[in-house]
């Protein structure tokens, strides 16, 4: 592996420590858990039967996802990436970063492995999260079993790979804006008109052409029709040119920029 982009890697790292998109990832992952959590311990006459349930893993897991897929998980990819590309502006330090011997590739791709990684990381807070607003009710409350169904661990990790393919397109944007534009506002910005118009084509046919849909199309896939029209073709696909095409012209414009301060 190259050296320097190892190096790059561990100094973006370093630099997100004190950004606000640490928290955003911590806060946003656990946020649906808790409010299940708490909702449980209030509410808790009925439990019995509903952890003795053998659907008890999955209705659980749609439940947690419900509020995650539809805002938190878009609007959360919104705003870290979005913060995270803002800190040299902020600081005003692009100009000390590019006096660093280092390709303009190297810095790009640094700073999006950071944020790449992050995902990872509120994907694995928000499995641990559920897992919690399980356990947690079993601990607390007398009467209340713990689950007897074993937990369908290939189920939730291939629902984890597909969600995190379906926000590809939003991060890969936003990565792209937040590089661009020095003010916070016009990225972030874009990035909720694009989610407010995304709710908004959920009833379009042709929906799957706004590319942060795919989230919320994956999860309205498991649950009974409903006022949307579900896209027939593999919404992935889509999700992974988006992508591509993204990323693409977000380093064009990075490599190309003559103002880096």
């Amino acid at each position: 592996m190259n050296t320097m982009l190892v190096h790059a890697f561990h100094s973006e790292w370093l630099k997100k420590k004190n950004s606000l998109a640490v928290w955003l990832v911590l806060c946003g992952s656990l946020f649906t858990p808790a409010i299940v959590t708490l909702a449980r311990l209030i509410q808790h006459n009925g439990l019995e039967p509903l952890y003795r349930s053998d659907d008890f893993w999955h209705s659980l897991w749609r439940s947690s996802w419900e509020s995650m897929a539809i805002f938190l998980l878009p609007v959360c990819a919104i705003l870290a990436t979005s913060l995270l590309t803002q800190i040299e502006y902020h600081n005003n330090a692009w100009k000390q970063v590019r006096t660093l011997p280092l390709p303009s590739a190297h810095l790009f791709v640094s700073k999006l492995a950071v944020v790449f990684l992050m995902l990872v990381q509120f994907f694995a807070l928000f499995n641990v999260g559920i897992w919690l607003s399980a356990m947690v009710p079993c601990v607390l409350l007398s009467g209340v079993p713990f689950p007897t169904q074993p937990i369908p661990l290939m189920d939730f990790l291939q629902d984890d790979a597909r969600y995190f393919v379906d926000c590809l397109p939003i991060v890969a944007l936003q990565y792209a804006l937040g590089l661009r534009f020095g003010n916070f506002l016009v990225s972030v910005g874009a990035g909720f008109l694009l989610w407010v118009g995304a709710l908004a084509a959920l009833s379009w046919k042709y929906g799957f052409l706004v590319p942060y849909t795919y989230v919320m199309f994956d999860y309205l896939k498991q649950v009974p029709a409903g006022k949307t029209v579900r896209p027939d073709m593999d919404i992935h696909v889509f999700a992974l040119g988006y992508f591509v095409a993204f990323i693409a012209l977000g380093f064009a414009m990075f490599a190309s920029r003559r103002q880096k301060g």
